[in-house]
């Protein structure tokens, strides 16, 4: 059986991911980051999915970006809210976390090597991606060639694959797929500001994009909105 370390935020495109891999008749363990984002609502999503799609097993590792700053998610500034399609299609927003994807690729990298999988699955997607410039084909195959050049698996031709299997799925389709295999959405986390009470906030960017995908798929949301 090919292992494959699945990279989950606990959010809609990482679970599905997971599900999707799982249903390729992968052996799964989950990979989630404590980068010092805002909340850890997201966190308590993520080990919800693993549990409810029986993973093999789950790491939580700590990386701190907040010592790197430079994003809403990880420094004192206001996340958007509100905004229009035409401003979130202009330009790379401000939740942007640099290099946040190829950081968590290289820990994921370097945990295929010592646990042997072969495979790393992302649920990047480019078309609802908010712009970032680490959820794009061209990123992902710069991510293939670290871990070929990079690595005694590479190395020694015991290569590790990259796997997006949502890459070119809108979140209307994502959803769909995902209903499809059995997710229970309401497990998923998706907002960038949520509550003290973990409610979504349903104004900032990613609040928007999950909304619009469940009424694109004409699937109830199961969110719940502050």
């Amino acid at each position: 059986m090919t292992d494959a370390i699945v990279l989950l935020s606990g959010g809609i495109d990482s679970a599905t991911a997971l599900a999707m891999t799982l249903a390729a008749g992968r052996r799964c363990q989950a990979l989630t980051f404590r980068y010092g984002q805002r909340h850890a609502v997201e966190l308590e999503a993520a080990a919800r999915v693993a549990k409810a799609q029986g993973v093999s097993g789950h790491r939580i590792i700590d990386v701190d970006l907040r010592a790197i700053g430079g994003s809403a998610l990880t420094a004192e500034i206001s996340v958007p809210k509100g905004r229009t399609d035409e401003e979130m299609g202009a330009g790379i927003p401000v939740t942007y976390v640099p290099a946040r994807n190829t950081i968590f690729v290289a820990y994921a990298i370097a945990v295929a090597e010592v646990t042997g999988a072969t495979e790393i699955v992302l649920g990047v997607n480019v078309l609802d991606s908010s712009g970032y410039p680490d959820c794009r084909p061209e990123w992902l195959s710069a991510m293939q060639e670290v871990a070929r050049l990079g690595t005694k698996a590479g190395v020694e031709r015991r290569g590790i694959t990259m796997r997006a299997p949502l890459i070119k799925m809108s979140k209307a389709e994502i959803i769909h797929a995902g209903v499809k295999l059995g997710i229970d959405y309401g497990l998923t986390h998706s907002c960038y500001d949520p509550a003290p009470s973990g409610a979504a906030c349903g104004a900032c960017d990613s609040c928007q994009l999950r909304r619009r995908g469940f009424e694109a798929a004409e699937v109830p949301d199961p969110t719940r909105y502050a």
